[in-house]
């Protein structure tokens, strides 16, 4: 979906999919290729320290480009969905001044909507009722499909990756500083973890049981985004060419 009408400042950009899709890559082709600045959408990378389990964007990525929406909170810190929005429409109207392309990026879709569509936290049937009928103006928004064969081999991939990339010991760090209740450490990958380190899970067990929740996390994503109809769906190869198309434009 590309809105129209006349613009005075650089469109928003809103690329979403499921976990594992190919967002991070495509968000930082475009901003390397228009001078975007990046806006992670994603419940999990706000938390600082946490950077393997959340496969949060690495160094290299980060310095590419300007990420925003990393490391906001500490994994004991409280951080809510209308924090994130007041946040995002910051970094959104900053990008802009400095003549960037903002390019909200994420598989949070509560996050996404939050900001796409204005949600008002003070007044629930804004947060509930008509409030896909009246996206933002001057955004294009993009969603990633991903063949189901496809999608599970690239997040079976990405497990063993983390596993590899040092995941249990960055949870054992992080367990011991923050301990293993907070809610930060209930989801995601470290609970997982956690059942490794007491020997409950062998790590093929633990790799396979990650496969299988970050599936169901594709797929609860897909059943939130799906009855969105202002998310234009393109396959990954098409992804960029549509938003070039759009952003050419300009």
């Amino acid at each position: 979906m590309a809105t129209t009408g006349v613009r005075s400042e650089p469109p928003l950009v809103v690329i979403v999919g499921p976990t594992a899709s190919g967002k991070t890559a495509v968000a930082i082709e475009i901003a390397k290729k228009y001078g975007g600045e990046i806006i992670c959408a994603d419940s999990r990378t706000i938390y600082k320290e946490m950077d393997i389990g959340t496969a949060k964007p690495d160094m290299e990525e980060q310095t590419q480009v300007p990420h925003w929406g990393i490391d906001l909170v500490s994994p004991d810190e409280r951080f809510t969905v209308a924090d994130f929005k007041q946040y995002a429409l910051q970094k959104i109207a900053e990008i802009r001044a400095r003549g960037k392309i903002p390019i909200l990026a994420g598989g949070t879709g509560l996050y996404i909507d939050s900001v796409l569509f204005d949600f008002d936290f003070d007044l629930p049937e804004k947060r509930k009722g008509d409030w896909r009928s009246d996206p933002l103006t001057n955004t294009i928004v993009v969603g990633i499909t991903t063949e189901k064969d496809i999608l599970r081999q690239r997040i079976t991939t990405r497990a063993e990756q983390l596993f590899s990339n040092g995941v249990v010991e960055e949870a054992t760090k992080l367990g011991k500083k923050y301990g293993w209740d907070v809610p930060s450490m209930t989801g995601n990958i470290y609970p997982i973890v956690c059942a490794y380190l007491e020997n409950t899970l062998s790590l093929k067990e633990a790799v396979n049981k990650f496969t299988t929740q970050d599936w169901r996390l594709a797929k609860r994503q897909m059943t939130w985004f799906r009855p969105n109809p202002f998310i234009e769906w393109c396959d990954l190869s098409e992804v960029e060419a549509y938003i070039n198309s759009y952003l050419a434009s300009e």
